[in-house]
């Protein structure tokens, strides 16, 4: 009886140690992917004008007939964010409460743009997203100066008018990832994530520097 206890207390350790190990080998390969797999930030179109660049200065009737200044070297005040989306979209309607929590956050001065559909259309949709103490504005040439070819899109502007950021954003990961790209001065996070992890040298470059 005794032996037959002591057999499967052995057993018992034995399994124990086992799956410590295999828990222990697994939470090491999960840190080697968090460390190689970089962060998804939001697709930067290449056409259109380029990060760190001063945009042009558009002056755009809102829906309800304000003149809204969006760009330009003289905007002041403080950066905006302008977030392209549509009716027809539902992925931008799941994401305006992200959008309005990060510009209050963030103390950003945040534009709504849109075009294509009637102004009645516009108009409704803004009421239903509860979006009438934001600017709306319907137009087509703003998405084109800006290359939005997707939805949502959105678009960082400084209070110098300079183009900070860029890209698709589909989540509240991708909106963030313009915050940073912003505030690192790099055009994308992806480009950021590379700056630190610089390619090695090879022993024939590091002999001829």
């Amino acid at each position: 009886m005794n032996e037959a206890l002591l057999i499967s207390n052995l057993i018992l350790w034995i399994l124990v140690i086992a799956l410590s190990v295999i828990v222990f080998a697994l939470a090491r390969q999960v840190g080697i992917l968090h460390e190689r797999v970089a962060p998804a930030g939001a697709l930067m179109p290449t056409n259109g004008p380029k990060v760190g660049e001063l945009t042009e200065q558009m002056a755009i009737p809102d829906i309800k007939g304000a003149e809204i200044l969006i760009g330009g070297e003289h905007q002041g005040g403080p950066t905006t964010l302008v977030m392209f989306l549509s009716p027809t979209c539902p992925v931008c309607k799941n994401l305006v409460p992200t959008v309005r929590s990060l510009a209050n956050r963030e103390k950003l001065r945040l534009v709504f743009a849109s075009d294509g559909d009637t102004p009645e259309r516009h108009l409704a949709y803004s009421k239903d997203l509860g979006l009438d103490a934001y600017p709306y504005v319907v137009s087509q040439s703003l998405g084109l100066t800006y290359a939005v070819s997707k939805l949502p899109f959105a678009v960082l502007i400084g209070s110098d008018g300079i183009l900070k950021s860029k890209g698709l954003v589909n989540t509240r990961e991708h909106l963030e990832s313009l915050m940073e790209a912003m505030d690192t001065g790099v055009a994308t996070l992806q480009e950021y994530v590379e700056s630190l992890d610089p390619s090695p040298v090879s022993p024939i470059e590091e002999h001829t520097s």
